[in-house]
């Protein structure tokens, strides 16, 4: 594969100055629009072997584009703040914003490399590592972001000579040259070629860059810039991939139908109930191996059917420099102007610290597929999208709870108006809880779709009956208990 890229491709100087004002130009043509329609993020990721000159390339990229719409991060090995939390964390965290450019050295391919390359993973693993990351910059691309991925290729002997300059010239910094590295090489090399040849989509493809001739390699960086952005700016609308159809046919009751609403729980043995496994969560929460575990709480339901209760129920024998409560509303400005997970992934807790979810990545099938705010496609790849986030917390060890808690219509009614009567509940009914009240059927089919489509064996949805606060809360409660003591 990387037989045209080995050649010595070559470019004079009197060339290279002849073309370069003329691609200053084109990626500033390209660049500027993006800027401004603000449709599309860019990330650029430069990968490949050391010493092949990519941070020169990026440097000359920066001195020929806009600089203030650009941003370079690079990634080693991971400090405290990311071990802590899913590997693919610390890079939805820097996700750039519509109209921006983030330029990405060390990116989620390096540790599966590196792995590979020292065998510290199988070709099992590998596969699978290969699967996964084709997944996330899918996800990605169907959420606006325009992925361009550079390889940087040299010849052995050529890496060799580079190595030893860079060694010499960082003398004096704490640099090294990575001699392990070309220890390596055919080994990188073919390593480097499998990662190519299976994660090369039309969504996010790989550009491999002969760098013996730092003329040449940063002119074909940088043409090949201009025209993918080019493209992108002509091409629109990405196309989506679709989740497989709802099951059709005729009407059908579904999980979210069959929950028993007539569930009840006495006050006397309710209190008996939630200081025993309050007790327990306490407990728990205290032991050494909830280090090894992060907790992540989903609550959504129908308006009014009680998930703050619940919360609060929750979170008071619990120590408060351990969890953090997110009320999740519309999206900012910000959050709109990034995949639609990005606000989620930024929440993830540290291990041994809880997250609760007052609302969740769950409204783009709820609330955003009944209220078209997300369109047929979005809402639809979406399933697909939260089953794999889950799968990345869980895969890191997380413990992942889901609940739904569920009210009837007329116990709905019931509690809206006992809201608008009482002076210190006031705040919690507003005009659009009225609006989504008469799409009642809407959002039950919805809801029972998501769960459907949703419920796994590593994030299961708990289905809670909540006409009866006190049996919905000792649920919760009971639930949590249980999976943290089978887990911990």
């Amino acid at each position: 594969m990387f037989e045209s890229a080995r050649m010595p491709q070559k470019m004079t100087k009197k060339s290279f100055k002849k073309l370069e004002p003329e691609l200053r130009e084109a990626l500033l043509a390209a660049q500027l629009p993006v800027i401004e329609k603000q449709q599309f993020s860019t990330l650029i990721l430069v990968d490949g072997l050391d010493g092949a000159g990519k941070g020169e390339a990026v440097a000359r990229l920066y001195g020929w584009m806009d600089a203030r719409h650009l941003v370079c991060n690079a990634y080693g090995e991971p400090m405290d703040e990311a071990r802590l939390r899913p590997p693919l964390w610390r890079y939805w965290r820097d996700l750039p914003a519509k109209g921006e450019t983030a330029i990405v050295f060390g990116s989620w391919y390096q540790s599966l490399l590196r792995d590979r390359i020292y065998k510290k993973i199988d070709e099992d693993a590998f596969e699978k590592g290969l699967v996964r990351i084709r997944r996330f910059e899918e996800m990605l691309a169907n959420e606006d972001v325009l992925i361009l991925k550079f390889w940087f290729v040299l010849p052995k002997d050529v890496q060799k000579e580079r190595l030893r300059k860079i060694e010499k010239k960082s003398a004096g910094r704490h640099v090294l040259a990575d001699w392990a590295a070309l220890k390596h090489h055919k080994k990188a090399s073919e390593t480097g070629e499998k990662i190519i040849l299976e994660t090369s989509m039309g969504f996010a493809p790989w550009f491999v860059i002969p760098s013996q001739d730092p003329e040449y390699r940063d002119v074909a960086l940088g043409q090949t810039v201009a025209r993918s952005m080019q493209l992108k700016l002509e091409d629109g609308e990405p196309s989506s991939v679709a989740a497989p159809p709802v099951v059709g046919g005729l009407k059908r009751e579904t999980a979210v139908d069959a929950i028993d609403l007539t569930e009840t729980l006495e006050k006397t043995e309710y209190e008996k109930l939630r200081k025993k496994y309050q007790d327990q969560l306490s407990e728990l929460s205290d032991r050494k191996s909830m280090t090894k575990t992060g907790v992540v709480l989903v609550f959504q339901g129908n308006d009014a059917a009680g998930k703050g209760g619940a919360i609060r129920r929750l979170i008071r024998p619990l120590d408060p420099r351990i969890y953090k409560v997110h009320s999740i509303s519309a999206p900012t400005d910000e959050e709109k102007a990034r995949p639609y997970l990005w606000r989620f992934w930024r929440r993830v807790p540290r291990k041994g610290h809880f997250a609760i979810f007052d609302r969740s990545w769950y409204e783009r099938v709820l609330v955003e597929r009944v209220e078209g705010f997300a369109g047929h496609d979005d809402w639809l790849r979406a399933y697909n999208e939260i089953n794999e986030f889950e799968q990345e917390l869980t895969d890191f060890g997380y413990t992942v709870c889901k609940f739904w808690l569920a009210i009837s219509e007329e116990e709905q009614l019931r509690r809206f108006k006992a809201r608008e009567e009482t002076v210190y509940k006031q705040h919690k009914i507003t005009d659009e809880d009225w609006r989504n009240r008469l799409k009642w059927d809407q959002y039950a089919i919805a809801a029972g779709d998501m769960v459907d489509r949703t419920s796994t064996h590593y994030a299961p949805w708990t289905l809670v009956s909540a006409e009866n606060k006190k049996h919905a809360r000792v649920k919760v409660l009971k639930t949590i208990c249980d999976r943290l003591d089978e887990v911990l």
